[in-house]
């Protein structure tokens, strides 16, 4: 299984845990990069990523970020090729970040993109049939993965 997490899924754990929500998603964020450290699925990275990683504005949640991301078997860097896909998702309403993930998603051929970030998912969810890659809650696919 090849997963991508957007930057939101590497945030989430330095949210406010005492906001359910917040709490339910760093805990399956943890137990997905808990699968990966086991082999069980393969993370997967981008330049796109890592620039949105590393341009935190605190430095101590940027590199404990980072220092999670980096357990990605393989990142995907931003060609010609994600750019032009970006420009497309953009045109079906797709913020830039979050086109650049999807395109990476798309490139590495990821089985899912995981994401926290509702809007996203909204938008993933009513372009899904124009997407190479299946964007979801990390909380919802985990549970299915546990079945």
């Amino acid at each position: 299984m090849r997963v991508y997490l957007d930057a939101c899924c590497y945030n989430r754990p330095f949210d406010n845990p005492d906001i359910d929500r917040n709490h339910l998603e760093a805990e399956a964020v943890v137990a997905i990069l808990g699968h990966v450290q086991q082999g069980t699925w393969l993370l997967i990275g981008s330049e796109a990523l890592d620039r949105e990683l590393g341009a935190a504005p605190d430095a101590d949640r940027c590199q404990a970020m980072l220092g999670m991301a980096s357990a990605a078997s393989e990142s995907i860097a931003i060609t010609q090729r994600e750019y032009d896909r970006s420009e497309a998702l953009m045109r079906f309403g797709f913020e830039r970040l979050d086109s650049l993930h999807v395109a990476s998603a798309e490139s590495a051929k990821c089985d899912v993109l995981l994401t926290t970030d509702d809007r996203l998912a909204r938008r993933a969810a009513k372009h899904a049939s124009r997407l190479g890659v299946e964007v979801r809650n990390p909380v919802d696919w985990l549970l299915e993965q546990k079945r």
